[in-house]
């Protein structure tokens, strides 16, 4: 992993996440290494070409007294959305706590999303918001196949025991199931795991990429050779996530969930 610090201009930045006012990313690049993932796109922009996404990782450096928590209220605010905001690093470099350490008495609605057990680490911040929730990204409860997509991120299980804990504080909390992989995410499997500690959920189907596709079928062809049809057919025809999307309806409805699906054909919205 190649370490560098990088002064950044801004660390809350404007979104163009349909419902989120504004982002916050407090790392270039990500040390979690998911086949699956979307942000490779910020190589281009954030002089990394040449390099392999999951392979360098830049500390923002910043004047974090510049943060003013009252500019936030009333707004959105996701943490993060092009790296996670809990990488092993940030137990060194504690960049998001120090963020969230000055945005204390924000009015503005905060959600934490990670695929990170570190996250227990700011519970006692968390406590200090007032409109904050905490999420964990996990879309198999297979250690062995979680390891295979993220070999980076904490284990299925070890994300779970920390929702939980962060629930147990108090804390309102979402499982983000995500992404979707059709026929191996158990969608029911995890939301009987977690629904005990869970306030609501959300869904989002696996983005296929140019950039990430010959990774996801290298892993179904040698693990599940039996999908790679379904993963090709799933390709060409957008309409099968709608399949998928009304099985997951009906289920959440059955079961009273507070839920949202934020399914998208290659983008933000299904347009």
């Amino acid at each position: 992993m190649e370490i560098n610090l990088r002064k950044a201009k801004s660390l809350i930045t404007k979104s163009n996440i349909p419902k989120i006012d504004f982002v916050i990313n407090p790392y270039v690049g990500c040390q979690h290494g998911c086949i699956y993932c979307y942000a490779e796109f910020m190589i281009r922009f954030t002089g990394h070409k040449g390099d392999k996404w999951g392979e360098f990782l830049d500390i923002k450096t910043y004047e974090f007294d510049k943060i003013k928590p009252a500019r936030y209220d009333g707004k959105k605010i996701l943490l993060s959305s092009v790296t996670d905001p809990y990488l092993p690093l940030e137990l060194k470099y504690e960049n998001t706590r120090k963020i969230l350490e000055k945005l204390v008495g924000t009015k503005a609605e905060i959600s934490v999303l990670t695929k990170s057990k570190f996250v227990t680490r700011d519970i006692d911040l968390f406590k200090k918001f007032e409109n904050i929730e905490v999420g964990i990204s996990i879309n198999t409860l297979d250690s062995d196949f979680a390891k295979l997509i993220e070999k980076g991120a904490s284990r299925p299980r070890e994300r779970l025991k920390a929702l939980k804990e962060v629930h147990d504080n108090g804390i309102k909390t979402y499982t983000f199931i995500s992404p979707f992989f059709p026929q191996i995410t158990d969608y029911r499997a995890i939301i009987e795991e977690t629904k005990a500690y869970t306030d609501s959920y959300m869904f989002e189907n696996l983005n296929f990429r140019p950039h990430n596709v010959p990774r996801i079928l290298k892993i179904i062809k040698k693990h599940y050779p039996g999908l790679i049809p379904v993963y090709q057919e799933f390709r060409k025809d957008h309409t099968l996530w709608d399949l998928i999307e009304s099985e997951i309806e009906s289920y959440c409805e059955k079961l009273k969930l507070t839920y949202k699906i934020e399914f998208h054909h290659g983008g933000f919205s299904k347009s």
